[in-house]
């Protein structure tokens, strides 16, 4: 006579992990900041690019510096430094990458050498795309025009430079140069050495250009003294000084216009 055994399996009993088998990780939360970019890109597609605030339009541009992680602290951390999109794309290497954030999780972000030289990149292509509008056979038909392109050249320059736009007889661009470069509150400037530079691109005609990084344009007694001596300077070449423009950011103390670009002539200063 035969015995038939009859198995009863108990599989709560024999499990992978009572068996001794690794049991299943749980998958870990994401971060808060999972999908973000994608959300914020999809935001920007709908509504238009000018729909977003500064430090998201910043931040849209770090995605892709920095691929990976929240760079949403970063881009607040700029604009709480430097004040402005302006002023943190005109910033130099030195002062972007001195930038520290901490996300959420109290880690460390930086800017970096690269990211640095991707802000960078943007501020002079802005500055390049304003000079085609600004810039050779028009600067001068149009003062508007002109004004953009100095105040977009200048009015986020950390320290005091002096620039020189060189014109043709026809008073057409030939060619805009940095002549001095200084500290925070002084630019030095040569009437010679302007003049010499003058005639060796031929030049007939002059703009003078320099900012004040304080924030106010009004122009000191220095400032008008410089230009009248390089007015006389180039009067003797027959090389004629239109214009000397001043940049600031804030506008003019006590003006209740908008001026932050201050013309000499203008005002009667020379």
């Amino acid at each position: 006579m035969s015995v038939q055994s009859t198995v009863v399996r108990f599989p709560e009993l024999f499990s992978p992990t009572q068996e001794g088998a690794p049991a299943k990780a749980k998958p870990a939360p994401r971060p808060h900041h999972a999908g973000h970019r994608e959300r914020l890109r999809e935001r920007a597609r709908k509504a238009g690019l000018a729909s977003l605030p500064d430090y998201e339009l910043l931040e849209l541009f770090l995605f892709r510096s920095q691929p990976q992680g929240d760079v949403k602290p970063l881009a607040k951390a700029l604009l709480a430094r430097f004040g402005s999109l302006g002023a943190v794309l005109g910033a130099s290497l030195e002062e972007l990458t001195s930038v520290r954030a901490e996300d959420t999780k109290g880690r460390t972000k930086t800017v970096g050498a690269e990211t640095a030289l991707d802000l960078m990149s943007l501020h002079e292509l802005s500055r390049r795309v304003a000079g085609e509008v600004a810039a050779p056979r028009k600067v001068i038909s149009s003062f508007t025009a002109l004004m953009d392109y100095v105040r977009l050249t200048l009015q986020h320059q950390a320290r005091e430079q002096f620039r020189v736009l060189f014109l043709d007889r026809k008073n057409q661009l030939i060619a805009d140069e940095i002549m001095g470069q200084g500290t925070i509150d002084h630019a030095p400037a040569y009437p010679r050495e302007v003049v010499k530079r003058a005639l060796d691109l031929h030049a007939s005609a002059l703009i003078l250009v320099h900012n004040h990084p304080s924030g106010d344009p009004t122009p000191s007694q220095a400032d008008i003294d410089m230009t009248k001596q390089i007015m006389d300077a180039g009067r003797l070449l027959k090389i004629e000084v239109h214009d000397h423009l001043i940049v600031g950011r804030q506008g003019v103390a006590g003006s209740r216009e908008d001026r932050r670009v201050v013309s000499l002539k203008a005002i009667g200063a020379i």
